[in-house]
């Protein structure tokens, strides 16, 4: 297939004609004329994003196994012997920064980035991806009805993101409480980032050929979902597929292990298969060392694919994604990528 067709590169962009912020400092000042009463704080990242991450409970379900009768261990290959050849042509990531750059009457007044791009291997380097450039987004979020004194220009532009604006299932806004207020807002940044990702997924599927890299789900696109061209993968486990014995399989796992490939589905998402895989040894280690949750279509040789697939992903595990935190689950390109974003975002 083509690189280029049917795409137009270009970063995100939206609004009227003003003279828009791209820097904290400036979005500090430029909120200053435009909305009575606030005043300014120093901008630094919040960590708001790891709680809101986490407002989800941590759950053990029983898996619906695809692949036999019940969640088995099966081998993949000895990742300790010499390391195979990876099949993934490229890698996706997105970023965001997340910061209260002012409060007015106590109300914080967030500006926040977010990111998305697509780094392809090519000669065994990772460079930008022809198809698209790099997304950025950059916007405030404000819950308008608790704030008084916005400006005209504020209230009618599109990139200030109104997050307090839909109620409940019970009819109720958002509670006015400054933390509340917070973590509404950083769900809205992470879903604008989720937005990024998916367009560029559905526009890799759309006009690549080879195997696209997925930090993250991918079921909450039809599209990417069903192509057999990209491949999530998720490093956190807030969620757990496994009870009872199949728990204790999965903690037992071994390097070069993966589990029975079950599907995972829900009423908002689209189905996918899934499985568990052991990039890394967990001797001496929590019981999640090095383990990582795959995503994949849902086809008929999804038994074969899903040991292919793996292979690939223990051949990423080197170089290692050192220093980041998450090197046992990481796959160097996403480290590069996340690099690369921080860079032009």
């Amino acid at each position: 297939m083509g690189h280029r067709a049917g795409v137009t590169p270009g970063p995100v962009t939206g609004g009227n004609e003003l003279d828009w912020p791209v820097s904290t400092h400036e979005a500090t000042r430029f909120i200053l004329d435009r909305l009575r009463d606030s005043t300014p704080l120093d901008g630094a990242p919040t960590d708001a994003g790891r709680t809101a991450r986490q407002d989800e409970p941590a759950v053990l379900l029983a898996p619906e196994v695809i692949e036999g009768d019940s969640l088995a261990a099966l081998p993949v290959c000895d990742p300790g012997s010499a390391r195979g050849v990876s099949g993934f042509g490229a890698f996706l990531d997105g970023s965001q920064d997340v910061r209260v750059v002012n409060q007015a009457n106590g109300i914080p007044v967030v500006w926040a980035t977010v990111s998305a791009t697509v780094r392809e291997r090519i000669d065994r380097r990772l460079v930008s991806w022809q198809g698209r450039r790099p997304l950025v987004s950059r916007r405030y979020y404000i819950p308008f009805r608790y704030v008084e004194g916005m400006s005209g220009e504020l209230r009618n532009d599109s990139r200030v993101v109104d997050t307090a604006a839909v109620a409940d299932s019970s009819g109720n806004f958002p509670s006015p409480h400054p933390a509340a207020l917070l973590e509404a807002a950083v769900k809205r940044v992470q879903r604008d980032r989720d937005d990024l990702e998916k367009e560029l997924a559905e526009a890799w599927c759309s006009i690549e050929d080879r195997v696209l890299y997925v930090d993250g789900g991918i079921a909450g696109s039809e599209a990417v979902s069903a192509s057999r061209l990209v491949v999530g993968v998720v490093k956190s486990h807030r969620r757990i597929y496994a009870t009872g014995d199949a728990f204790r399989i999965l903690v037992r796992l071994e390097p070069g292990y993966r589990t029975s490939i079950f599907k995972v589905s829900s009423r908002s998402r689209s189905a996918v298969a899934s499985w568990y895989l052991r990039i890394r040894s967990a001797a001496g280690r929590d019981a999640l060392f090095g383990l990582i949750r795959v995503e994949a279509s849902l086809t008929e040789d999804i038994a074969s694919r899903a040991d292919e697939i793996s292979r690939w992903l223990i051949a990423e595990g080197s170089p290692l994604a050192l220093p980041d935190g998450r090197w046992d689950k990481m796959a160097y390109g996403i480290r590069h990528t996340e690099e690369f974003l921080r860079a032009v975002s």
